[in-house]
């Protein structure tokens, strides 16, 4: 969804009522009576028609579900972008501009918000309070007065909130789950996690709106909460206390020159990070086509003064069983990947994902069994992650945990199917994340950066009147 001050927010909102109490459980949203009665369809409601909320939350949906379930509104404050959003996802429902409008008149059983991260709480509290279930995209929201308005308006509706972390059901990572929950290397006692995003995917987020605080909380918030859920998750227990370091020294104004948006400007030979969105004809109908409504520019300088989140992070957390965590994210990668290592008494497990000199390892391992491989058998030979696990005074063991392919390391699917198709699946690993988990992954980012400004350790306490647990419950 996009966004300018201009457009007037209580037109969209409509009266937002006041936040104020939770289940704070994932539970399932599709009731079992419900799935097993197809004549009786979920009815959803999406607010928010960006690219996150028309693809994987709009028309994933309507190609692999509709037998569940019907979207029974769309709304944005864009008019452009919902007409054009409805037509690609392929329904016949209507279309507001107008939120509370949308609510009265389609009265969905289950609303799914992907706004600006910077409104979440405004439409989770409302839709709370007006009687629906909530998905929401994570971030769940950006600060702390937002969250404990989300919580208390689920204590006092004790309506369901699912936040989409999809990550967490990639096979890769399940594996290293089980791997833990089964003390495959005894007691963890410190994590090492990194995080590289690459000049095209981690520069994207300075051309959006992502690159405003105000709008996105920072990447500690936006796109770190996807790693803080894993952490969390992994660890099985909840952070206690933050210590941090940012800093802003590539994107934004530290760069000589800068244009207004890509597509005109006249520094196009000049900057290696020019991206030109006329190829792309989707994003040009979604947005370029629709910026007369709401003044939102796609392709914006990532060079523009008013750029004020972090491009470097480096965070240290304590948890409640005492386990210590190193964390960086990078936004200027050469390649898009991360690696994460675990250390426990008994030993210490080793994963990654793409990094390019060890899938020229796997290349050349595949070739040593034939010095003729076909391009289909190499692609076999290789098409999987793996887990290094070493014990102590002894060798080590790796894990190949086959490739699978779609978002997220193959999580979207998984994610999607055990909130609409197999909401009653058994869950032994606990992937599904209620508001709880939603609070845990922002409240460390918030930390974060909240130690950033401040120069100090900062607890979560001071944040929430959540208290963390030493094991997740």
């Amino acid at each position: 969804m996009s966004y300018k001050q201009s457009i007037k927010r209580r037109d969209f909102l409509g009266k937002a009522g006041s936040a104020v109490a939770g289940t704070l459980l994932a539970s399932p949203i599709i009731s079992t009576k419900s799935k097993a009665n197809n004549t009786v369809k979920q009815r959803l409601a999406l607010v928010g028609t960006g690219i996150r909320g028309s693809t994987f939350w709009g028309k994933r949906i309507v190609d692999n579900y509709s037998d569940l379930v019907e979207f029974v509104g769309l709304c944005d404050i864009n008019p452009g972008r919902l007409e054009f959003v409805k037509k690609y996802m392929g329904v016949e429902c209507p279309a507001f501009t107008d939120f509370e409008q949308m609510m009265t008149s389609v009265n969905p059983d289950i609303l799914i918000v992907t706004t600006v991260d910077a409104t979440h709480h405004e439409f989770i509290i409302k839709g709370l309070r007006m009687g629906a279930d909530v998905i929401t995209e994570k971030p769940l929201t950006t600060d702390e007065e937002k969250l404990a308005g989300i919580l208390q308006a689920e204590r006092d509706t004790g309506r369901k909130l699912i936040v989409g972390f999809n990550y967490r059901y990639a096979p890769l990572v399940t594996q290293i789950k089980e791997l833990l929950a089964n003390k495959r290397v005894g007691q963890i006692t410190s994590v090492d996690f990194h995080w590289y995003l690459n000049t095209y995917h981690g520069a994207s987020y300075f051309r959006r709106w992502h690159g405003l605080r105000d709008r996105g909380g920072t990447l500690l918030v936006h796109k770190a909460t996807h790693h803080f859920d894993l952490l969390n998750w992994w660890i099985d227990s909840e952070p206690v206390e933050v210590f941090a370091y940012g800093e802003l020294e590539h994107y934004g104004v530290n760069n000589p020159f800068r244009g207004g948006k890509c597509r005109d400007c006249p520094y196009k030979k000049q900057c290696k990070f020019h991206w030109d969105i006329t190829n792309d004809k989707f994003l040009m109908d979604l947005y370029v086509a629709n910026e007369q409504y709401d003044g939102y520019i796609r392709d914006s300088c990532l060079w523009r003064p008013e750029i004020d989140i972090y491009d470097k992070m480096a965070v240290q957390i304590k948890y409640a069983n005492e386990v210590q965590v190193s964390y960086s994210l990078t936004t200027y990668s050469p390649y898009e990947g991360w690696r994460v290592a675990f250390n426990g008494f008994d030993g210490r497990i080793d994963s990654w994902e793409d990094i390019p000199w060890r899938r020229e390892e796997k290349v050349n391992q595949a070739e040593l069994h034939a010095q003729e491989m076909s391009q289909e058998e190499q692609e076999a030979g290789t098409n999987y992650d793996e887990i290094m696990v070493m014990d102590n005074f002894g060798d080590y063991h790796l894990h190949k945990v086959l490739h699978t392919g779609g978002g997220h390391g193959g999580g979207d699917q998984r994610l999607q199917d055990k909130i609409f198709r197999n909401p009653d699946m058994s869950d032994p690993l606990r992937h599904a994340a209620g508001s709880r988990d939603g609070a845990m992954s922002i409240l460390i980012g918030i930390a974060a950066r909240k130690s950033i400004e401040e120069g100090r350790v900062v607890k979560i306490t001071e944040l929430t009147d959540l208290k963390p647990d030493i094991i997740r419950p």
